[in-house]
């Protein structure tokens, strides 16, 4: 049991590391936007602006999902579900935390896989010629951590300990 949250706590202390990485990747889109727009009113651009925030942002959504995870800030609809008595609640939650692992930790690899050949073939950005396989392994990394976070949540719930 005491290995168990040691885990669960380091899990959930990755999840905000990664989160406050991508608060910092948000805090430099929102500078690189602004030059950028500040930029334009003096007819001087900066390029590349346009791939830099949709790389950067996926990598914002990614790093932020599993610590939005563990706080429980997803959207759920639970009308159904929260009649239920409580071991019936426990199993639902269970189901949807094991098709969830599942399901991320199948984009984690095919991710993975996608940037492994990015690499291999040289593909880089139009504008920039950028690398674009970098961010598809924070992507990766994100949603593997996303998976680890609800395998830690399946097993929480098989221990009969109710989701908040």
């Amino acid at each position: 049991m005491i290995s168990f949250l040691r885990v669960e706590r380091f899990v959930a202390r990755l999840s905000e590391k990664m989160n406050w990485i991508g608060a910092a990747v948000l805090v430099f889109m929102m500078l690189l936007t602004v030059a950028d727009v500040i930029g334009r009113l003096f007819k001087s651009p900066i390029p590349g602006t346009f791939e830099i925030v949709g790389f950067t942002g996926a990598a914002v959504i990614a790093f932020a999902l599993p610590y939005t995870s563990v706080e429980k800030g997803h959207i759920a609809v639970d009308i159904l579900v929260e009649r239920l008595p409580w071991l019936a609640r426990a199993v639902i939650n269970a189901i949807n935390a094991l098709v969830s692992m599942a399901l991320f930790g199948v984009i984690s690899w095919q991710c993975v896989k996608f940037a492994q050949s990015m690499r291999q073939s040289n593909e880089v950005s139009l504008t920039l010629q950028m690398p674009v396989y970098p961010f598809v392994y924070g992507i990766a990394a994100g949603c593997a951590l996303l998976s680890l976070v609800l395998f830690v949540e399946f097993i929480r719930q098989l221990r009969g300990a109710e989701a908040e």
